[in-house]
């Protein structure tokens, strides 16, 4: 067998250091876990893991990330047809995971323990993560309107998601502080019968005021390949459409261009972030989870067209814009960023930029 390349090498230590660091962080938790510990379980050096890994959050992060990545591949029960019913399904499926009062720190469930204190320790993590409930919400409601459209066709559903992830969030927050405390039936029972409960919910465009005008515009369109987080297939970025580029604190805004959208056309999400060492992981982490999620509570032909892709600050391999914002000609990103073009055969044909570009672009004539 011939000597490895200095790519494959790298790949080769950045898998032991993620092996070595999820043993150690499922033996001693996540603030007990040493560099060092790990360093020894890979059988490399301190500097080796920090030449993959920039601190001990973003090795942690990135190894709940790539088992839920794993996870959401894995076979599952048949969704449910009904809100009611799809509903339960994601409950069944987020009580299934969450640690037992008789299992061990040692348990699979209970690797996942220390993220929430993580994440409310750090003003940046949870910015991100509230857009991340935020898009997942706005995924999982677009579906539960679909799934409803025969009873109610103009009912907005992303406040019932919202709920729904809020009561099954809070039961994470006390399976692991109150061991034995959740019962999740009754979680499952509760979640079921948010389908029936009447929120007042409307879409409601934002204020023309406050809105960018979207530009004129005339460009080729030459997208690169990329994949759909959310079904975990090459994206649909060729036809007719619109391209939003979100940073990590302005995920919300892609539901202005779902509900703003001509039908039939593709939504894209384009994720970025300034800050990918452990924004990145973040992401991929709360990506991977919806996708499995999705794929056990709702059918496949529910699911919206809305599409979200990782560029290459969030998908990990590198700071500033990612092909896909390249090519929609956003060249530098932040966290706050917000930029859209319409796409129509095969060109641009509008773009906007700034809060309400989304919608902008989307609604473009």
């Amino acid at each position: 067998m011939g000597r490895l390349t200095r790519a494959e090498m790298q790949e080769r230590n950045r898998a032991r250091v993620l092996a070595a660091a999820r043993a150690e962080f499922a033996e001693r938790g996540f603030r007990d876990a040493k560099i060092d510990g790990i360093a020894e379980r890979a059988q490399l050096t301190r500097g080796a893991v920090y030449s993959n890994f920039p601190g001990k959050r973003a090795l942690y992060l990135s190894v709940l990330a790539e088992d839920a990545e794993r996870a959401a591949e894995l076979p599952h029960p048949a969704p449910g047809d009904t809100v009611r019913e799809a509903l339960g399904a994601l409950a069944r499926a987020w009580v299934a995971r969450l640690p037992l009062a008789t299992e061990g720190r040692d348990a699979p469930a209970a690797l996942a323990r220390d993220l929430l204190p993580e994440i409310a320790a750090d003003d940046r993590l949870q910015l991100a993560f509230a857009q991340l409930l935020k898009l997942d919400a706005i995924l999982l409601g677009l579906a539960f309107e679909r799934l409803g459209a025969a009873r109610a066709r103009d009912r907005r559903m992303v406040r019932v998601a919202e709920v729904a992830l809020t009561l099954l969030q809070g039961a994470t927050q006390l399976a692991a502080s109150a061991p034995g405390f959740v019962e999740p039936f009754d979680v499952i029972g509760a979640c079921e019968r948010l389908a029936g409960l009447d929120l007042d919910d409307a879409w409601r465009p934002p204020h023309l005021q406050h809105v960018p005008r979207a530009r004129p515009a005339d460009e080729p369109w030459s997208p690169p390949a990329a994949v759909d987080a959310i079904r975990g297939e090459p994206a649909r970025l060729a036809g007719d459409g619109v391209v939003a580029v979100l940073g990590l604190h302005r995920l919300a805004a892609v539901e202005e261009a779902a509900r703003a959208a001509p039908p039939g056309a593709d939504v894209t999400a384009v994720l970025v972030t300034g800050e990918p060492d452990e924004l990145a992981p973040l992401a991929r982490l709360a990506l991977a989870d919806l996708r499995g999620l999705l794929r056990q509570a709702v059918p496949r032909r529910a699911w919206p067209r809305l599409q979200v892709v990782c560029d290459a600050s969030v998908a990990g391999s590198g700071s500033g814009s990612g092909a896909v914002a390249a090519a929609a000609g956003v060249r530098a990103v932040s966290d706050a960023t917000e930029a859209a073009v319409r796409v129509e055969a095969g060109r641009i044909v509008a773009r906007a930029d700034g809060f309400g570009a989304s919608h902008a672009a989307a609604s473009a004539t």
